[in-house]
C-alpha cells in the first residue's frame, strides 16, 4: 500500500437560505404511526422536540434548487479553497440518499447519477475523472472520504472531490413529529495525496461497522401517518428510540476502535465532528466514548454543534460542520495545524463509521 497520507486541502458548504423555525410547526396536527391524531397541543410537542434534539430551526432548499445543484455549489467552494484545477480531479464521489427530488413530487431522480451532474455542472472535460454516487445513510460523506483514501493509498487516484448533499425536506411526512428533525444542505472537500511521515497532516485511521439484522429497518420509507394519505406515496420514517439505543451502544466502540488504530490517545483529540442527528444523543455518545477510557466528563468544547440552527441534513452535516469550524464561523471552535480530530457518523443501514485525522 502506498505510504502517502490522504489530506483534506479544501472544504466548502452550501447552506440553503430558507429558514423553517419551530414556530412554523406549532399549528401542525401530528399523527402517530397508527394514524391516530396526537391530542397534545402542537406547541407542547414542538417544545418537547426542541428539548430532546436541540433543534430550533432548520434550512430548506429553494423550490428551483436540486440536490445536485447544492452539491455543485459546495464543490465549487471546496475547489476554490484548495486552489485546485477541476480538471485534475480523478474522482467525484457524491453521497446522498434520495437523489434529486423535484419540489412537490416524491420521486427520486438518479439518472444520471448526481456525481455525473456535478461533473457536468463544473464543466470538467477530463474523461479520466470518474464520477459516482454512494448510498450509505447519514454516514455517506465520511464513507466517501474513506473510499477516496483507499484509492489514493492504492495509487489509483491522487485527488478526489467528496460531497454530501441532501434535500430531505422533499421526502418528509409533515404529519410525523420526526419530520421536524430533517433539513437540506451540502458539504464538500477536496482530498489529495500528501507526504508520508508520522507528523504529517492526513488520515491516520478509519473504522466501519454495519448491523443489518433487525436494525436494517430503523430508518426506512413508509406511508404517511395521516389516515387518508395516498398509500402509494412513501416518506422517510425513523424508529427514533431504536436509533438512539443503537447509536449509544455501538458508535462509541467504533470511535474507540478508530482512535486505537491511529496510535493517538483520547487526550490527543482536539475536536470531534459527529453527525448532527440529535443534540442529546450526540452528547450521550461522546460521554460514553470518554467513559470507555475511564473519563467521566469530556473536555469542554470538544464537540462543535450546528444542529440548533441547521437541523439534520444527513450526509451534509459533518462536512458542513467541519467547513464552518475550519473557517472560524462557529464561535468558540477552531482547528489548527497539527490538531488531531475525529469525524464520526451513524445512520440508515444501520451503518457507522469514523475517521481519525491530523489537521
Amino acid at each position: 500500500m502506498n505510504p502517502v497520507k490522504t489530506r483534506i486541502t479544501g472544504t466548502g458548504s452550501y447552506i440553503p437560505p430558507f429558514i423553517k423555525s419551530n414556530v412554523d410547526f406549532s399549528g401542525h396536527q401530528f399523527y402517530d404511526l397508527d394514524h391516530t391524531p396526537i391530542d397534545t397541543d402542537p406547541r407542547l410537542v414542538v417544545e418537547k422536540f426542541k428539548q430532546i434534539t436541540g433543534i430550533g430551526e432548520r434550512r430548506y432548499a429553494p423550490a428551483q434548487m436540486e440536490t445536485s445543484d447544492m452539491a455543485t455549489l459546495a464543490a465549487r467552494e471546496a475547489l476554490g479553497d484548495a486552489g485546485c484545477d477541476p480538471e485534475t480531479i480523478d474522482q467525484i464521489i457524491v453521497a446522498h440518499n434520495f437523489g434529486n427530488v423535484v419540489k412537490h413530487t416524491i420521486q427520486t431522480d438518479v439518472l444520471p447519477a448526481l456525481a455525473s451532474r456535478v461533473k457536468h455542472d463544473l464543466g470538467i472535460r477530463n474523461p479520466f475523472c470518474v464520477p459516482y454516487d454512494i448510498l450509505f445513510g447519514c454516514p455517506g460523506w465520511i464513507q466517501g472520504v474513506i473510499q477516496a483514501d483507499a484509492f489514493i493509498r492504492s495509487g489509483m487516484a491522487k485527488k478526489c472531490l467528496v460531497i454530501g448533499a441532501e434535500t430531505l425536506s422533499r421526502v418528509l411526512d409533515f404529519y410525523d413529529r420526526d419530520s421536524m428533525i430533517f433539513s437540506d444542505g451540502a458539504g464538500a472537500c477536496v482530498v489529495e495525496a500528501g507526504e508520508p511521515g508520522p507528523g504529517e497532516s492526513g488520515i491516520l485511521s478509519v473504522s466501519n461497522m454495519s448491523h443489518c439484522g433487525d436494525e436494517v429497518t430503523y430508518l426506512n420509507l413508509g406511508k404517511s401517518n395521516y389516515p387518508d394519505s395516498d398509500p402509494r406515496i412513501r416518506y422517510i420514517k425513523m424508529k427514533g428510540k431504536k436509533v438512539y439505543e443503537y447509536a449509544l451502544k455501538h458508535v462509541p466502540q467504533a470511535m474507540k476502535d478508530c482512535l486505537e488504530k491511529s496510535g493517538a490517545t483520547i487526550t490527543d483529540l482536539k475536536k470531534i465532528f459527529i453527525h448532527q442527528a440529535n443534540e442529546k444523543m450526540d452528547e450521550a455518545i461522546i460521554k460514553a466514548l470518554y467513559k470507555l477510557y475511564g473519563i467521566n466528563n469530556p473536555p469542554a468544547n470538544i464537540m462543535p454543534m450546528s444542529i440548533q440552527y441547521l437541523g439534520n441534513s444527513s450526509v451534509a452535516t459533518v462536512p458542513t460542520l467541519y467547513d464552518l469550524v475550519r473557517k472560524n464561523k462557529i464561535e468558540g471552535h477552531q482547528v489548527a495545524t497539527g490538531d488531531i480530530v475525529m469525524f464520526a457518523s451513524v445512520g440508515a443501514g444501520m451503518n457507522i463509521n469514523a475517521i481519525c485525522y491530523r489537521v
